[in-house]
């Protein structure tokens, strides 16, 4: 059980550790929100593939990477379903710190698959429309692209955030003591 008190809260926000862990609950939810509609519109837009007149020109690499894609985004659906699932099981339990950590993994694991759903189906587009070659090309550049932005950028902000959050260095100790205020031979310190 959380504690209700400051410890482990955020004092900066005044808050108690149970309601950090609600808030950033609230916070997985939307983000869980925003994912949850992007991969609806994808699983879709997959599920309707096979129902057009070109489908059926499809070569058995276009065909094993479909139904790869297909399988992907179902177990993305799954394990976004699987953190309103752990939200019931865990109702009224009083452990929403768990609840937090493990739907944050889940989050985690499903952003990875949302990045190969989204290169695989943008490869595979380019690759039905245009040819193998234009499809290689821009699902390694997407991929490129989703690295940079969701792992180093951020990671670069963090960094910066975290620099920037540190408390300034006193002027006197960052370059070593200041030799004014060293003594001298045969005086003793501090007699100036």
């Amino acid at each position: 059980m959380i504690d209700q008190g400051t410890v482990g809260g955020d004092r900066e926000r005044g808050e108690t550790a149970l309601q950090r862990v609600d808030r950033n609950w609230l916070e997985l939810l939307q983000e869980l929100r925003v994912l949850q509609t992007g991969i609806q519109i994808l699983t879709g837009f997959l599920l309707t593939l096979p129902f057009q007149s070109r489908f059926t020109d499809l070569d058995s690499f276009q065909i094993t990477i479909y139904l790869s894609l297909v399988v992907l985004s179902s177990l993305i659906t799954a394990l976004l379903l699987g953190t309103v699932i752990m939200h019931r099981t865990f109702f009224r339990l009083r452990i929403k710190e768990s609840l937090v950590r493990n739907a944050d993994r889940i989050l985690r694991a499903t952003m990875v698959l949302v990045a190969l759903v989204l290169v695989g189906t943008t490869g595979l587009i380019f690759d039905i429309v245009l040819n193998r070659t234009a499809g290689t090309i821009t699902a390694v550049s997407l991929a490129v692209l989703i690295l940079v932005l969701w792992i180093a950028v951020p990671e670069v902000l963090k960094r910066r955030s975290m620099k920037a959050a540190r408390p300034a260095e006193d002027p006197d100790t960052r370059s070593g003591p200041d030799p004014s205020r060293l003594s001298g031979p045969g005086e003793a310190q501090g007699s100036r």
